[in-house]
């Protein structure tokens, strides 16, 4: 797929890293039309630095930046896109592959749907082990949950809130337009970012074709440590309503205003 650039995220290495990256790139080396480019956004980590240097990336056209602020994951996204040059972008969690048909397949869908915004791919969710866990971004092919099948808007994510961002192809500029991710925004960002883009108008249309495979709750995850940590870092179910409900409030304003959670207001 031409003009666009993949974003992978990457702030650490662990035990589990050098395999799952490594079928990351593979699953982009191996698609039926590869992307023209990629950039790696890490953090300052010398560990991180000297893998990355020396790993084989074959043809692929990569670039490496250095983002030494904020390397949450929205942060390692809204610093990648300002080196973002193409019309369109991707993002690929290290840890998760695209499947190889998926570029083909969006390029033949922006190709006749050129009023959308955001393709999401149909996501299969799998454990560690690769076994299947569930589907992500379907609902919008079942009878009477959105206004025009296959598109997502705003009143359906009132209704439900579970879609994911990662691999999905969105225009840069519009990516811009609506704010990017907000990282004082924890655990519902992708829900939050949603609501913001369908409430800005933002065509958002699911492929109806499996484009990319997430782990689900791979240990030391982003969402592993929300669920299990044992520090300050763990999300309690209070905090987890009321990230959802500050999701809901906060989609109306494109800046991030620097939300807190206080549990004794909670």
């Amino acid at each position: 797929m031409k003009d666009i650039t993949i974003l992978i995220p990457v702030h650490s290495t662990d035990d589990q890293f050098s395999k799952y990256f490594a079928n990351a790139i593979t699953s982009l080396k191996t698609q039926v039309s590869v992307p023209s480019d990629i950039l790696i956004v890490r953090s300052t980590d010398n560990k991180l630095k000297t893998y990355l240097d020396s790993f084989d990336f074959g043809d692929l056209n990569v670039k490496i930046v250095e983002n030494s602020d904020d390397t949450t994951f929205t942060g390692q996204i809204n610093f990648g896109i300002t080196h973002v040059t193409t019309k369109w972008f991707s993002i690929l969690e290290y840890d998760d592959e695209y499947s190889n048909i998926w570029f083909s397949n969006v390029e033949k869908h922006y190709n006749y749907y050129t009023d959308v915004d955001i393709f999401l791919p149909l996501v299969v969710d799998v454990t560690e082990e690769g076994k299947f866990v569930s589907f992500t971004n379907e609902a919008v092919w079942a009878m009477n949950f959105s206004d025009k099948m296959g598109y997502l808007d705003n009143s359906c994510l009132l209704r439900y809130p579970n879609f994911q961002t990662s691999g999905m192809v969105i225009n840069k500029e519009k990516f811009e337009e609506v704010g990017g991710f907000k990282p004082s925004v924890k655990l519902t960002f992708v829900y939050e970012f949603l609501l913001r883009a369908t409430y800005n108008d933002l065509k958002v249309f699911t492929v109806p074709k499996v484009g990319y495979k997430h782990t689900n709750m791979r240990e030391n995850s982003l969402f592993w440590n929300y669920r299990h940590a044992e520090d300050e870092n763990k999300i309690e179910p209070a905090e987890a309503t009321f990230w959802i409900d500050t999701a809901k409030k906060e989609y109306f304003f494109t800046t991030d205003r620097g939300i807190t959670y206080n549990p004794e207001v909670v």
